[in-house]
């Protein structure tokens, strides 16, 4: 049964217990498959990505309930880091919600003089937020557009510059290593697998070094990065003095040369 996630993270866990070790996190307004229902207010359910993990019930409103017609609705995407939804379209608002970057939210009409949009969200719930918060949703992308592509993954990825860690972890409150690569990615319209490797079932494929370019992604054990050109890579990393998205390099005469990822390499992977 389809349902769609009515607050601003839906934590995934890895068994229905709290706490327990996050898996993944499914943001306002994404749909997920309720898979099963389960004692205690949990659910297992499935992403639009193919990820599945348990959660709470009521952190989702199914499709009978939610506002009329929001699968087919138009989207518009929180691209800044949060963003409040107001009652009113003035910065005194009251906040009805604050989302982050990734959920997803229905314009009601154009903006008007102050660059202010009414909005609602999967639940019923409108407001108002202001239209420089917001971008197209990507559904789908153009391999023939390779060069723009690898520019606005990378973008979207060094736009998590700074972010802390987190296991599990996918919005600028903290993000994991295929946290970052797999938002970037999706953020552009391309589906990859969400964890640190490769399935056969997505897009990805395993490619040479010599065809590494920009956006690409490197694989280590249990660990994701995304290649930025000239030996440097930018990721997601809980090493101490890093805590979080930064870029290194695997340059041994580089000030911020990683040894431990320049000689662990696995696998390069590309879409394109």
């Amino acid at each position: 049964m389809k349902y769609f996630v009515r607050t601003p993270i839906a934590p995934l866990y890895l068994r229905p217990e709290s706490p327990c070790e996050l898996a993944d996190e499914a943001l306002c307004g994404w749909p997920v498959e309720l898979l099963e229902e389960l004692p205690g207010g949990w659910c297992k359910v499935r992403t639009h990505y193919s990820y599945t993990g348990f959660t709470r019930r009521d952190l989702l409103v199914d499709a009978e309930k939610s506002l009329a017609g929001w699968e087919a609705r138009p989207k518009a995407v929180v691209t800044r880091f949060t963003a409040d939804i107001l009652d009113a379209p003035k910065v005194q608002g009251g906040c009805v919600e604050t989302l982050t970057r990734g959920a997803w939210v229905s314009p009601d009409g154009p903006a008007d003089q102050n660059g202010w949009v009414p909005v609602s969200l999967c639940d019923g719930r409108k407001g108002y937020t202001k239209r420089g918060f917001l971008g197209e949703v990507l559904t789908g992308w153009d391999p023939d557009d390779e060069e723009r592509l690898r520019e606005n993954i990378v973008r979207t990825a060094l736009s998590y510059m700074g972010c802390q860690y987190r296991w599990g972890g996918r919005t600028p409150l903290g993000v994991d290593c295929s946290g970052l690569c797999s938002q970037a990615y999706l953020m552009n319209g391309i589906l990859i697998h969400r964890d640190a490797h490769m399935e056969p079932a997505f897009c990805m494929k395993e490619i040479p070094r010599e065809r590494l370019g920009r956006g690409d992604l490197v694989f280590f054990k249990g660990h994701v990065a995304m290649y930025l050109g000239e030996e440097r890579f930018v990721h997601s990393t809980g090493k101490d003095g890093s805590d979080g998205v930064v870029i290194n390099s695997f340059d041994p005469a580089a000030p911020d040369y990683r040894e431990d990822l320049a000689k662990g390499i696995l696998q390069m992977g590309s879409v394109f």
